[in-house]
């Protein structure tokens, strides 16, 4: 019998704007249902449908039956004993979710005392319990702090103890792991499962990471324009699409494992609920698109082994056994002049010699004093060459954000050398700094903050124009905007006017105004939807090509870095763990911290994602103000527990340098024990043999 049963939900806000157009699922006993699609479709409206947490001004209709009992339009005493009890949600953004001025062990006591008989002291030691068996360390110590006092995951994880304190018969996650590195995001996902063997609960995964709805579902539900457009078994759905907006999301998402090539981009964006286009609402980003789809919306039809496809010709592309990349077109990009130069031949555009960046550590509000330092980089080295991409990644944490400041600032570093296009950032003058800028510029995450809404895209893009003094304004900007794939004609639009996707092409055409040699990417893609970043994956994939530009990428998807980068670092606490091409690297990594974050991805395979190992890292990041001693990653380094007392005294005591491996041209490590293993594919069969 089906925990959850919601038939023909429809939301609609005022206006007559609806954002829920007849949604229709179950949920089983001990189910996982993800729920996938961009934003915008109506995924956590859903959601928050069923849950009563929608605002009094939006009105809901249809059905969502919890055993049999209807949840819509209960009263509100009545479906508070629900929430909590018999159906949970774990919110996105755990620090808006709890209260900041509750200690953590005081919250979740609060909601086990709401539904149970249970004396204050019971309640509390039930508290405990839960943050132990979601993994939080020492947790009777953590179970008296506040928020704030935790870390990203770790609050995550006190969100998930909060929601199972009950055991509750659904659990509704809305993107449980979306802002956590993705070491953390294992660990999440890993409690996740726990909590649901512990309770046997049905899920509601909603989230729009592919990857972790392979590894976590049963069934999967597509959305687009607040309706669902295909569902079935989650095999079905991936290996097996038959709706083209579900074959476009998988086919633009890079893997770790893919082959090389540019990726299938969704073009266009999803339509307004408020303007909704005649027929089927995907039609005009469709390229299967017909006449007949313009008449209609079609409904969402049986296919036959628990299929549902909402496409008139979808029977056609079972029959044809269509791909993503057979039915959207895959852009060509003309290969690079410059990297047909071997590396060593080619200039060098940045250098980092040990470069250093410590910040002091400050106490008191009125009269302050020095009690420590953080050791935001402790001694980097690595160089970029012309036509060339490096990527800088790790945790939140481990100081690439710094790194990035130190070099943009072109200021001397504090130690080390930092030398940009070959001028040493120490030995500039205001003048040669200024010149400098033309040749550096920077491309940031979120593009809505980074374009001032108060001026035209015109005004936008020609400001660093004007300021070096450019004549030439207006051909330049109307050229700049044809070359990220924008009209000419919207020069006169404001950010806000625009897309995501389109806010981050115009943020790109301002970095290339001036023409630069060195371009430094900020997170450029991890705002966007899947389908939208696939053409921004492209475009800069494109313009290095075509204008021999060098990028220093910062990201922490290795998905995105594995498609667009050529050598990778990863950084662990202000020092680089390992660095190399990115074929060594991901292929046969050898710190077992690089071999953590890769083998924690997760990819958009059902198969792979239930037969590979995972290495699972403990705890969280170290602060920067107080690093172990000896290998800063020994903390949470799986290998050292299995040596030997005298090889964990040399990681405790002696702190490891990048070195070269063995047989290897480009490819070092700083572990005492390096050793090359493949952990993409692995699998615990594979591990065995």
């Amino acid at each position: 019998m089906s925990i959850l049963e919601v038939k023909d939900l429809t939301v609609t806000f005022p206006g007559g704007i609806e954002a829920v157009r007849g949604v229709s699922y179950e949920v089983e006993r001990g189910e996982v249902l993800g729920i996938v699609g961009e934003s915008g479709s109506g995924k956590s409206v859903t959601s928050l449908a069923v849950m009563g947490l929608l605002p009094r001004n939006a009105v809901v209709s249809g059905s969502a039956k919890l055993h049999g009992r209807e949840l819509l339009g209960m009263d509100e005493d009545e479906l508070i004993k629900v929430r909590g009890k018999a159906i949970s949600m774990i919110f996105q953004d755990p620090l808006s979710a709890f209260t900041p001025v509750y200690t953590i062990g005081d919250q979740i006591a609060e909601a086990v005392r709401i539904h149970q008989k249970a004396s204050k002291d019971k309640a509390a030691k039930r508290a405990v319990e839960l943050l132990d068996l979601v993994g939080i360390p020492n947790p009777h110590l953590r179970a008296k702090a506040f928020p704030h006092e935790f870390s990203g995951g770790m609050r995550q994880r006190a969100m998930i103890a909060m929601a199972i304190a009950n055991d509750p018969d659904l659990l509704i996650c809305d993107e449980p792991t979306t802002a956590l590195d993705v070491t953390i995001q294992a660990q999440v996902l890993e409690v996740l499962k726990t909590a649901q063997r512990e309770t046997g609960a049905g899920i509601v995964m909603i989230t729009h990471d592919l990857g972790v709805i392979a590894g976590m579902a049963d069934r999967v539900l597509v959305m687009y324009a607040g309706k669902p457009v295909e569902q079935g078994p989650v095999d079905d759905i991936y290996y097996r699409p038959r709706m083209p907006y579900t074959m476009g999301l998988l086919a633009s998402i890079p893997r770790i494992d893919g082959e090389e090539g540019p990726l299938v981009p969704i073009e266009g964006n999803p339509p307004s609920p408020s303007a909704l286009p005649p027929g089927c609402p995907f039609a005009p980003r469709c390229p299967m698109k017909v006449d007949m789809c313009d008449d209609e919306e079609p409904p969402l039809t049986p296919f036959g082994g628990g299929r549902h496809v909402a496409c008139i010709r979808s029977h056609e592309i079972e029959h044809k056994g269509l791909t993503g990349a057979d039915v959207f077109p895959l852009p060509v990009i003309p290969p690079s002049d410059v990297v047909r130069v071997p590396r060593a031949e080619r200039a060098t555009v940045l250098e980092l010699d040990d470069m250093i960046r410590h910040y002091p550590l400050m106490k008191g509000a009125v009269l302050k004093r020095r009690v420590g330092t953080v050791f935001a980089v402790d001694g980097i080295s690595f160089d970029i060459a012309e036509g060339e991409t490096l990527a800088l990644v790790g945790e939140s944490g481990c100081g690439k954000t710094t790194t990035l400041q130190q070099i943009m600032q072109l200021q001397p570093p504090q130690g080390g050398r930092v030398v940009v296009l070959g001028k040493d950032s120490a030995k500039l003058d205001a003048g040669a700094r200024k010149a400098l800028r033309r040749d550096l510029q920077i491309v940031f995450q979120d593009p809505m903050a980074a374009l001032d809404p108060r001026m035209p895209v015109s005004a936008i893009i020609a400001e660093p124009l004007r300021a070096h003094g450019r004549k030439d304004v207006a051909a330049r900007v109307a050229e700049l905007l044809q070359l990220v794939g924008l009209s000419p004609e919207h020069a006169d639009r404001y950010p806000q006017q625009f897309s995501g996707g389109q806010r981050q092409r115009i943020g790109i055409a301002r970095a290339l105004a001036l023409e630069p040699k060195l371009l430094v990417l900020d997170e450029p893609v991890s705002a966007l939807d899947v389908s939208i970043q696939a053409g921004v994956i492209n475009l800069l994939e494109e313009l290095k090509n075509r204008l021999g530009l060098s990028y220093l990428f910062v990201a922490h998807d290795l998905a995105v870095v594995r498609h667009l980068a050529d050598r990778v670092a990863v950084m662990y606490l202000g020092r680089i763990a390992e660095i190399g091409t990115v074929d060594d690297v991901y292929d046969h990594p050898a710190h077992p911290y690089t071999q953590a974050l890769l083998s924690a991805i997760p990819l958009p395979d059902p198969e792979m994602e239930r037969t590979r190992k995972r290495i699972l890292l403990e705890g969280d990041l170290p602060s920067p103000a107080d690093p172990p001693s000896g290998c800063r990653f020994r903390t949470r380094c799986p290998k050292f527990a299995l040596l030997s007392e005298a090889e964990q005294r040399r990681c405790v005591d002696e702190e490891p340098s990048v070195a070269r491996l063995a047989n290897a041209v480009d490819h070092g490590a700083a572990c005492h024990y390096a050793e090359e293993i493949e952990v993409i594919t692995a699998s615990d069969d594979q591990e065995e043999k």
